[in-house]
């Protein structure tokens, strides 16, 4: 619970009492390599954080797999549209190492924010640095050419060409196993 409550300081420090309450609603569970989380179709209910381990939100197209998400080490992550419009997820999570994941149900998280403002403005700020996360990654794939993603991949996840398979990095950052090969070898 140690990662979270440092990952949560550095959004939105809250006061006490509402940090304790805030945490009392996440329960802790460990997944095995290759479990999945979330499958295609079930709705979302929770909003994960991943204190120790790597996960893959990924959806299917046509006969493929495409990583949408990796999360490894402290970070958040969930179906957004399924968490919040309460509909049957078409992406997927799974787990790519043994995983201490840290989960907040949907319901819970909506009744803190009913009753404290100042949950509510950490929720808010979560999201806010969710959404820009994601605009980042589609600025990246429409602007950077696949040396510039990789690159970017690299310095904020230093240590995931050991731990994540290279044909989901491929698919996460939007080029072929192929390109990646030749950009990996380019350094």
């Amino acid at each position: 619970m140690e990662e979270l409550c440092i990952r949560l300081a550095q959004i939105y420090p809250l006061p006490e009492p509402a940090l304790s309450k805030f945490l009392s609603i996440w329960k802790s569970t460990s997944y095995e390599k290759g479990a999945h989380l979330l499958k295609t179709g079930q709705i979302s209910n929770y909003m994960y954080f991943v204190g120790k381990g790597a996960v893959r939100i990924y959806y299917q197209k046509e006969e493929k797999e495409i990583t949408e998400w990796l999360a490894l080490d402290n970070n958040f992550f969930f179906s957004i549209q399924s968490f919040f419009q309460r509909v049957p997820s078409r992406l997927a999570i799974h787990a790519l190492e043994n995983s201490e994941v840290f989960m907040m149900h949907h319901d819970d998280l909506m009744q803190l924010c009913e009753q404290s403002h100042e949950t509510e403005k950490l929720f808010r700020k979560m999201i806010t640095t969710s959404l820009i996360l994601s605009q980042i990654r589609m600025e990246s794939i429409q602007f950077e050419n696949a040396h510039q993603r990789y690159q970017r991949l690299l310095s904020s996840s230093p240590d995931i060409l050991r731990r994540v398979p290279l044909s989901y990095i491929a698919s996460f950052l939007g080029i072929t196993q192929e390109t990646l090969s030749r950009v990996r070898n380019a350094r």
